[in-house]
């Protein structure tokens, strides 16, 4: 028998190097390509969506314009006709024409008030007011923010 130890000639255990993070594994690669692909696509949707309602940011901004005109003037009957004018032309963007171009009194304001969420928004008076030329007493503010909601959330149908 030997009386050493053949454990103690036994070399210390060696550690293995380090991973690193460079090169990627493939499924890596994959996953950034993909995450990438989403990305580019979201932003192309939003960017699309961003231009498809710039019409209602120019017709709010329009209609804006309309009410200092009026806030300075205080010729309602101009304001009512042009705020008309303006939600017509809106509707025209939104709409198929053979549906909106030849719409007006009952017939329009029941399209006003059914294309969008809030249903009853615009008094029956502004539609004969539209086509008057001295207007009846109409709360002007009302009819302001009315035209504003229905700009902003009128439901599109083309």
């Amino acid at each position: 028998m030997n009386p050493q130890d053949p454990l103690a000639n036994l070399h210390p255990l060696r550690e293995p190097d380090l991973l690193g993070w460079w090169p990627m594994a493939p499924g890596w690669w994959l996953l950034i390509v993909i995450t990438a692909l989403c990305l580019v696509m979201l932003l192309a949707v939003a960017v699309k969506r961003y231009r498809a309602k710039a019409y209602r940011r120019q017709a709010v901004t329009q209609l804006q314009v309309l009410r200092e005109t009026y806030l300075a003037d205080q010729d309602a009957s101009q304001y009512i006709a042009a705020a008309n004018a303006l939600l017509k032309s809106v509707a025209l963007r939104s709409y198929p024409r053979r549906e909106i171009a030849a719409s007006s009194g009952e017939q329009w304001l029941q399209f006003l008030n059914s294309s969008t969420k809030n249903t009853g928004e615009f008094d029956a008076g502004f539609v004969t007011a539209a086509y008057k030329k001295d207007c009846p007493a109409m709360d002007m503010e009302r009819l302001h923010q009315s035209a504003q909601t229905w700009i902003k959330q009128h439901k599109v149908m083309q």
